[in-house]
């Protein structure tokens, strides 16, 4: 019985050493995921927010004897688009040179951004093309347009006092930096490119 019971004790110990080692193991891959996850860029660290109203690009390859099969290293390009900082619309033209390429934005959509260098250059986040939960940073460098603003109005891009935006902002509740996304009151936008990408975005009236 003594020999049984120390069998016992003995299965007993075996099978608490391998929950316990799952456990360690488990515990080990969430905290890589958390210092992987907590490695990207953090949108709450961005507080300024960018429209992408239209945008050029093309891809280079920045190593010699890369074959036209590969990916290439970077996506250059030029656009315009309008900052949003304390509640005032700044239109900016931009050139840029990133690795990911960039995108318009989506109707009212803006992303997430900082200056690395007040009024020269303005890093942006973007949603990692099939990853959206992850945000990878592209620097834009900015030509500001002191009192102006873009906006869509009837399929293409016009500028204007940034007043004229602003005074629409408000009428329509729409300010980015605080999380309104979406204006009340208007229309879905709609779509448009001619020759460049685009994406339609506000129209004031």
């Amino acid at each position: 019985m003594e020999e049984k019971a120390s069998h016992d004790d003995l299965g007993v110990s075996l099978m608490q050493r391998v929950v316990l080692s799952g456990l360690s193991t488990i515990a080990c891959c969430l905290a890589l995921s958390t210092v992987v996850l907590a490695g990207g860029p953090d949108p709450a660290d961005y507080p300024l927010r960018v429209n992408i109203l239209t945008y050029t690009s093309h891809s280079r390859h920045t190593r010699e004897g890369k074959g036209f099969s590969d990916a290439p290293d970077y996506s250059d390009g030029l656009g315009q688009g309008d900052l949003f900082e304390n509640g005032v619309p700044r239109g900016f033209n931009f050139t840029y040179s990133c690795i990911d390429a960039l995108r318009a934005s989506s109707g009212y959509e803006t992303f997430p951004a900082r200056w690395k260098k007040t009024d020269k250059t303005i890093t942006v986040l973007l949603p990692e093309p099939g990853k959206p939960w992850n945000w990878v940073g592209c620097d834009l460098r900015a030509e500001m347009r002191p009192g102006l603003a873009y906006f869509w109005q009837d399929g293409s891009v016009v500028e204007r006092a940034s007043a004229v935006l602003k005074d629409w902002m408000m009428k329509h509740q729409w300010d980015p930096e605080k999380g309104k996304d979406q204006p009340v009151d208007v229309e879905p936008a709609s779509s448009s490119s001619s020759g460049t990408s685009s994406s339609q975005g506000t129209a004031p009236k």
